[in-house]
């Protein structure tokens, strides 16, 4: 079998699960067999049967239905807050790589201060001061994830804009949005596409750690994470289907995404392409 029918074939398999996953939050108000919030007392740490087919957690609700509706916030915070970090770390990138001289310096000043701050305690203290809602999460990420986009963006930027075809366009009179918008961003895209998908992955599995830590997602909302952090990890033991559910779910939509943003990196990049042609 050839690498490209392999990669092909992964290719396959890693969207199929990521459409499952995504398809299973969107539609889950069809799906879920209950209501993920209701409590039946009576009903609690059932092990999987057939009523419930992964059981119940402490307080009598359906783990099937909170991990169906567990994916919903995670992923919703997760594509916000990434969106957000691109956008700020493209204007900034922009604006560093293209202008240089005193704006480089500065911006390339903050990002390296960024950038020095360990990620997770700055998150963690930021959702402690704000208090914990979504808004906060995707604050807290935003500020923490800017700067790989930026120092992506920026270098990027610097490698187009002396090309002999961008100073052409200058010299033809060509205005400096026209130069950005039309002939430096296409150029630079690919490398955006895939630092996204990756990037996606990683600040889903920092939701999923904040609702562990209880200052991410906030119960009764369903979350993978709180899932993990509440029932599971006082009862898994006794009822090891708290743990495993949601924290197979966690796994399969970090590594599918990694797995993905890996495969558009062999099949979008055309320096590499040329590379294995010769």
């Amino acid at each position: 079998m050839t690498r490209r029918k392999k990669q092909n074939i992964k290719l396959v398999i890693v969207c199929g699960i990521l459409l499952a996953i995504i398809g299973m939050t969107v539609f889950a108000p069809w799906l879920a067999p209950y209501d993920p919030t209701e409590v039946h007392m009576e009903l609690r740490l059932l092990s999987p049967c057939r009523e419930h087919p992964l059981g119940t957690d402490a307080l009598g609700r359906d783990v099937l239905s909170r991990v169906i509706y567990g994916g919903r916030a995670s992923l919703m915070v997760a594509l916000l807050a990434t969106c957000c970090s691109m956008a700020v770390g493209l204007v900034l990138g922009i604006a560093a790589g293209y202008c240089e001289g005193a704006v480089d310096s500065v911006i390339t000043a903050v990002s390296n201060i960024f950038q020095g701050l360990p990620g997770m305690v700055v998150m963690i203290a930021l959702v402690g001061i704000l208090g914990p809602s979504n808004r906060s999460i995707v604050l807290a990420l935003v500020i923490t994830s800017w700067v790989g986009f930026s120092r992506l963006v920026r270098g990027e930027v610097l490698k187009v804009k002396h090309e002999l075809y961008i100073e052409g366009m200058r010299t033809l009179g060509a205005g400096h949005m026209r130069v950005i918008l039309r002939h430096i961003l296409p150029n630079i895209r690919t490398n955006i596409i895939i630092t996204f998908t990756t990037r996606v992955g990683r600040v889903a599995l920092s939701v999923a750690g904040l609702s562990y830590l209880g200052i991410g997602i906030q119960p009764p909302t369903p979350d993978w994470g709180e899932m993990i952090s509440g029932s599971a990890r006082r009862y898994f033991r006794s009822a090891p289907h708290l743990l495993w559910a949601p924290g197979i779910c966690i796994i399969l939509l970090t590594m599918s995404i990694n797995i993905l943003g890996d495969l558009l990196r062999d099949r979008l990049d055309v320096k590499q392409d040329s590379v294995k042609e010769i």
